[in-house]
């Protein structure tokens, strides 16, 4: 770190962090989970960072959704734009308060502050022609079909495993209040924002903007915060200590770091899983090439460890 100057980093944390195991999964449960994500990104506050957290939020509208479609005869259904915004307030207030409980326990004069986070997309998007990400629960075929044509839902065979709802996954464009975000970062707030890749919206010709039923990638959406807002490093946590090669195959090697260039050809050559590493990558390498300095990998109890060299998967300019 720069003497006498305090860095700006974005770290993206997983929904799926939030829940250890599917015996854990209660609230109280998801709080303890992100009190110990938050214990190590403390270490980096105490250590002179500026923090910008981001959340998943995957698992959690999972729960809103299956809610809304059990109370469907007694109250309408919640649309998606509405329950991502609960749970920027709900996970939202989880991090800020772990992290005002954290900074007390530690004698830290710092504060915590949640940002409701709107993201516009591109209604011409080809993901809206499109609609492939999988929300809500299981169904069986004549229940699916018989939603889809009460609510106008699209709805799809899940590899074997039911019927479900998709919606589509749009880009990216542009965050609302990143200016907003920025500045209170570089006060010295820590600030958790673009929860679950931010409330995808669109503008009108007229600019005014409305909700749409998306879903946006967290770790993309996390990508453009942290262009937008200048942050020195982007740090995604994950599940894994460190990015692997050939990963859960007889030859699986672990990578300490990479050039852009050299994920770029691991990307090519499939080495990323598309629905879990391959967005992270993408994202970093998105970060960089858009004035990032650095990118890393880990999970959250080796936070404080890849910031110190010791593990984690870095990912560099050429």
């Amino acid at each position: 770190m720069t003497q006498g100057k305090s860095l700006l980093a974005v770290v993206a944390v997983g929904g799926n962090a939030l829940i250890l195991d599917k015996d854990h999964q209660s609230i109280p449960d998801q709080y303890d989970a992100a009190a110990l994500t938050v214990h190590s990104i403390v270490d980096m506050i105490a250590a002179g960072w500026n923090v910008v957290i981001t959340h998943g939020n995957g698992p959690q509208v999972g729960f809103i959704l299956r809610r809304s479609e059990i109370a469907m005869g007694e109250v309408p259904p919640v649309p998606m734009d509405y329950a991502g915004a609960d749970l920027q307030g709900a996970l939202g207030w989880m991090f800020a308060r772990a992290l005002h409980n954290e900074f007390k326990r530690r004698g830290m004069k710092r504060r915590a502050v949640a940002v409701v986070t709107q993201t516009v997309v591109d209604p011409a998007d080809p993901a809206f022609a499109d609609p492939s990400k999988p929300i809500g629960s299981h169904m069986d075929e004549a229940t699916a079909r018989k939603r889809a044509a009460a609510l106008g839902w699209i709805v799809r065979e899940d590899a074997g495993r039911g019927w479900r709802r998709v919606v589509p996954s749009p880009r990216p464009q542009s965050i609302i209040e990143f200016e907003t975000i920025a500045g209170l970062a570089r006060s010295g707030h820590s600030v958790v924002a673009c929860g679950g890749g931010g409330i995808p919206v669109v503008a009108g010709a007229d600019g005014e903007l409305r909700g749409v039923e998306a879903v946006i990638d967290k770790d993309l959406a996390s990508s453009l915060l942290a262009r937008d807002i200048g942050a020195d490093l982007l740090l995604v946590s994950t599940g894994v200590e460190r990015v692997a090669l050939d990963f859960n195959k007889p030859g699986q090697r672990w990578l300490d770091r990479m050039t852009v260039s050299e994920a770029r050809r691991y990307a090519a050559e499939d080495q990323f899983d598309r629905g879990s590493m391959g967005p992270k990558i993408e994202a970093l390498i998105a970060f960089l090439e858009g004035g990032g300095r650095e990118g890393l990998i880990t999970n959250p109890p080796n936070i404080g460890r890849a910031l110190a060299g010791e593990t984690g998967t870095r990912v560099v300019p050429d």
